[in-house]
């Protein structure tokens, strides 16, 4: 009787029910608006980071704006460009093992207005931010909290790191980049090997490999294995930063020596060497802009530095901006004054040769 009277019931209101098929055709079209930026950023993604890190002007591939439109803020067509800041996030583990969605290596690499050359500049992952919604974390946790669970998103944890970032420099970050150490091992391969020119021995913590001091050749998993170590070095994380730094100065080296940004054959290697395991934030720059500009640096040898910081209080496992040097770093960084602040502090230049 109840059953008959249930059947009914929804026979009676089944015509009042809106149909399915405007609702259903909106989510295909997010899904297909979500798969294009997906495939656009897989493809973009080691572009946008090899043309970042050897100084491509950025704002000047913007053909298609207006003569009179500015290419950046307060800048007009007929004036020099400015100084560009692309922040690149090294993920450990993010596709292979999920449980990992941390940004343990920060760096954000600085363009001065000059174009002189490059500066990068490792951002300490323990360092102690304001991170929105979230209260006050590491810095490597704002990816974390971006991404999200069970399946993260590199796009929404690149966001949240870049909003921290440019809340903590007071700088604007133009562009930038997610590599995971799966897409960072593909790209070394592609590229051949990079070399890493290492001041003192590395021994590895997950392999008991043993790094030697001087200049050597790595492969992908060699690149990787070091990238991760920091457990048996003397200053712990800082020296995985500089690490890493000295990997970037041999990836621009390798592309620069290979030709790699006007050989197709070899640039269509890189830009589908890493798939999935990168991202890009490229704010609509067309790839075929970006692979056809050259260099504008007049050196590519970096310049590697560290955001000043120190223990946070009695907190061992975070750290803080250092109180003096910390606020002049950032306000020479801000003011694209950073040759000037090397000048006057050449002891806290990391060397990458």
């Amino acid at each position: 009787m109840i059953e008959d009277d249930l059947r009914a019931a929804f026979a009676r209101h089944e015509p009042l029910t809106p149909s399915t098929g405007p609702l259903r055709a909106a989510i295909d079209r997010l899904a297909a608006v979500r798969r294009r930026r997906r495939q656009r950023f897989q493809a973009a993604g080691v572009a946008l980071a090899l043309l970042a890190a050897l100084g491509v002007g950025v704002p000047q591939l913007r053909p298609d704006r207006p003569a009179a439109d500015p290419l950046l803020p307060g800048q007009s067509a007929g004036e020099r460009s400015e100084a560009l800041n692309v922040l690149l996030l090294g993920v450990d583990g993010f596709g292979e093992a999920p449980s990992y969605r941390l940004a343990d290596s920060v760096l954000l690499v600085h363009i001065p207005a000059d174009r002189s050359r490059p500066y990068l500049i490792s951002l300490p992952r323990d360092l102690e931010v304001s991170i929105p919604g979230r209260g006050t974390d590491k810095l490597n946790s704002a990816f974390y909290h971006g991404a999200g669970a069970p399946r993260p998103d590199l796009d929404a944890g690149y966001d949240l790191t870049r909003q921290v970032v440019a809340d903590l420099t007071g700088v604007r970050v133009d562009a930038g980049v997610v590599l995971t150490f799966a897409g960072l091992r593909k790209i070394t391969e592609a590229v051949d090997g990079v070399e890493v020119c290492l001041p003192k021995e590395v021994r590895s913590w997950h392999t008991r490999r043993v790094f030697p001091a001087g200049c050597q050749q790595l492969d992908g998993a060699a690149s990787v294995d070091l990238l991760r170590q920091r457990r048996y070095l003397p200053d712990g994380a800082f020296d995985r930063d500089r690490n890493a730094q000295r990997y970037v100065d041999g990836l621009i080296r390798r592309v620069v020596a290979q030709d790699v940004l006007t050989n197709p054959a070899r640039l269509a290697a890189l830009l589908s060497a890493a798939g999935k395991n990168v991202t890009v934030d490229d704010d609509g720059l067309p790839l075929t802009k970006l692979a056809a500009v050259l260099p504008e640096l007049k050196s590519v040898d970096p310049v590697g530095l560290s955001l000043p910081a120190g223990p946070s209080g009695d907190n061992a496992a975070r750290l803080s901006l250092d109180p003096k040097q910390g606020p002049a770093f950032l306000a020479a960084l801000a003011e694209d004054r950073l040759a000037q602040w090397v000048e006057q502090h050449p002891g806290q230049v990391n060397r990458t040769r």
